[in-house]
């Protein structure tokens, strides 16, 4: 048996959480807010940190600097039940920060990248991977130094017995390329809903100013968008927000389920507790459709304290909610 469920490869950053009337107003004009929170940040962190509260033992390999955000991450990491002995430490290098202005159910993210873009296929050698059963990899499109090099690390992966996830987050530059020769090597695939749409077809999704519009997120342009990619990798969850989620596997019929009525306090997240719930159960054996319910309850539970961890559950108060 491995000595971890889970490995994790990603970048490491914290982030400063400013919430209230959080749109700021140039001119050197001081405004108050209601809250602010240094917590853990990044994708891949908070998706480490949920699966280590479900009960997996999870592996973390990524780099940050010799500095005050960093050694928060480690700490704060550690404390969670994450094992970070495989993370690399820099000095003289700084690690990155996501400062996020948060109202409730939207948000918009300014991120320094720091080393976030740092992490190379390399870093993972294949010693590592030995110790894992599944390896999971977040915020493709930010892990540019990692692209070239991330079908080679996922074939390795395979090879050696583990099963693979990719949650590629939204695309900055909007062009969704690169990811053509990963579909090969990966198993399990976990987009939302807008960045489902935008890698079939960029040019369908109206993006403005406050970020997608709604309304081209056309529930049958996503089960279209869906399709395409379900034939592309084993299995496919695609997050829907508070409409829940809906996954495909191989030949099989189109699963929906719903999420769960609660008190919305902060988003930030929410779609990396999902993934963190879905490959408890995909790592368990479960159907689709339970890996879909434990996925939205652990995302919609995520979202009742701010920051990213603070609300994730354990896996007795998740399964509460489970039929």
């Amino acid at each position: 048996m491995p000595a971890f469920d889970l490995l994790v490869a990603g970048e490491i950053n914290p982030d400063l959480i400013l919430s209230g009337d959080v749109e700021p107003a140039f001119g050197q004009v001081e405004k108050l807010v209601e809250a602010a929170a240094l917590t853990i940040g990044s994708s891949s962190a908070i998706f480490a940190c949920g699966a280590a509260r479900l009960g997996l033992r999870v592996a973390f390999v990524g780099l940050c600097g010799d500095d005050v955000f960093g050694r928060f991450m480690l700490e704060a990491m550690q404390q969670r039940g994450v094992d970070t002995r495989s993370v690399i430490v820099r000095s003289g290098e700084q690690t990155g920060l996501s400062v996020i202005l948060n109202r409730g159910a939207d948000r918009a993210i300014l991120t320094y990248p720091g080393l976030i873009p740092a992490l190379q296929s390399e870093d993972v050698p294949d010693s590592l991977l030995r110790q894992a059963r599944h390896l999971h990899v977040a915020s493709y499109f930010l892990q540019t130094s990692l692209q070239p090099g991330l079908p080679g690390l996922f074939s390795r992966a395979r090879a050696l017995g583990l099963t693979t996830s990719l949650d590629t987050n939204w695309d900055p530059s909007g062009s969704w390329r690169g990811l053509e020769d990963l579909w090969p090597h990966t198993n399990v695939f976990l987009p939302n809903a807008a960045e489902c749409l935008a890698i079939v077809n960029p040019s369908i999704l109206v993006v403005g100013a406050d970020g997608v519009r709604p309304d081209s997120l056309r529930p049958d342009a996503v089960e279209l968008a869906a399709r395409k990619l379900a034939a592309r990798v084993d299995v496919l969850a695609v997050k829907l927000g508070a409409q829940g989620a809906l996954g495909l596997q191989g030949a099989a019929n189109l699963t929906r389920v719903a999420s769960i009525p609660v008190q919305v306090v902060d988003t930030v997240g929410a779609g990396d507790s999902f993934d963190a719930g879905f490959i408890f159960g995909y790592l368990s054996g479960w159907e689709l459709e339970k890996c879909l319910r434990l996925g939205v309850v652990c995302g919609a539970l995520s979202t009742q304290a701010a920051g990213g961890v603070a609300g994730q559950p354990a896996l007795a108060q998740a399964l509460e909610f489970l039929p």
